[in-house]
């Protein structure tokens, strides 16, 4: 089985080409069970130039990509390798600030468009054993715990089923939480993102394309030979941070054991005196 480009890297030199766009479109259809056409690909917070420091962590740990569907629907894909423990948070501040930069001024905000944010995390994000996590938005009566739904003009006019349709949706992929077990062709997208290899009796949209446009041995030298190094410095990070979370755990449990041994020694005293008190009395 040909060993293929990993999707982090795919997302910052190949999905942004528009003849690669059906790999991207087949994965977003599989996770969001709609046929979704990619119309271009927008300027993201990843394009964009920050401070120097924070650019060179980020190109290892994260990538980030904006989809603009034919439907003008906005699709924030962000991959996140290294722990980061406000990470929900971002989630909310990256759409929060995507649907504000892509409304015009003076638009009504009817006009907002659907917005989706998918999270592909390949860390420990919060406490669950899915691999899987979709956010859906509902508001829940308090008292007779129904759900409030739109007016008929409303579904009319924004063309929603549900008062979440308007809200932004969230994904989040624990790739690491997947038993490497496929089930279903959302399982097969899964596994090519955890293992970079696509099985021959896999049937996913955008799949098959995918095999024949990531292959490494079909990399030119340059890009291939910038890929590697690329991988490298991700190993490196990747131990960087596993020796420093090594130390800092060893830390922790030396100051443990230095308290337990400074109480022990301070009940030892205490039972000391008090024998010697005993005697003194009696």
């Amino acid at each position: 089985m040909a060993k293929l480009i990993c999707f982090d890297w795919a997302m910052k030199k190949l999905l942004r080409n528009k003849a690669n766009f059906e790999i991207l479109e087949g994965f977003l259809s599989e996770l969001l069970h709609i046929d979704i056409k990619i119309k271009n690909i927008l300027e993201s917070e990843g394009n964009r130039t920050t401070n120097r420091k924070q650019d060179e962590y980020d190109k290892f740990n994260r990538v980030d990509i904006l989809a603009q569907t034919e439907n003008s629907e906005l699709i924030l894909i962000e991959v996140q390798n290294d722990v980061e423990k406000d990470y929900f948070h971002r989630m909310i501040y990256g759409i929060s600030k995507l649907i504000t930069e892509y409304i015009k001024e003076g638009e009504p905000y009817g006009t907002l468009k659907k917005a989706f944010s998918i999270n592909i995390a390949y860390f420990g994000l919060g406490q669950g054993a899915d691999y899987v996590y979709e956010y859906k938005g509902n508001f829940i009566g308090l008292h007779h715990n129904d759900i409030l739904r739109p007016s008929k003009i409303q579904k009319e006019n924004f063309r929603i089923e549900h008062i979440a349709d308007i809200f932004p949706k969230y994904f989040i992929l624990k790739i690491n939480n997947f038993d490497d077990i496929a089930k279903n062709t959302l399982d097969e997208w899964i596994y090519f993102l955890k293992n970079s290899e696509i099985n021959d009796d896999f049937k996913a949209k955008g799949l098959k394309e995918a095999k024949e446009k990531m292959r490494i041995e079909a990399m030119p030298e340059e890009e291939r030979s910038a890929y590697e190094r690329f991988r490298e410095n991700r190993r490196i990070e990747r131990g960087v941070l596993e020796t420093a979370i090594s130390e800092k755990v060893r830390e922790i449990v030396v100051n443990m054991i230095e308290r337990v041994y400074e109480t022990l020694q301070i009940f030892q005293v205490k039972d000391n005196f008090a024998i010697l008190l005993h005697w003194e009395l009696f």
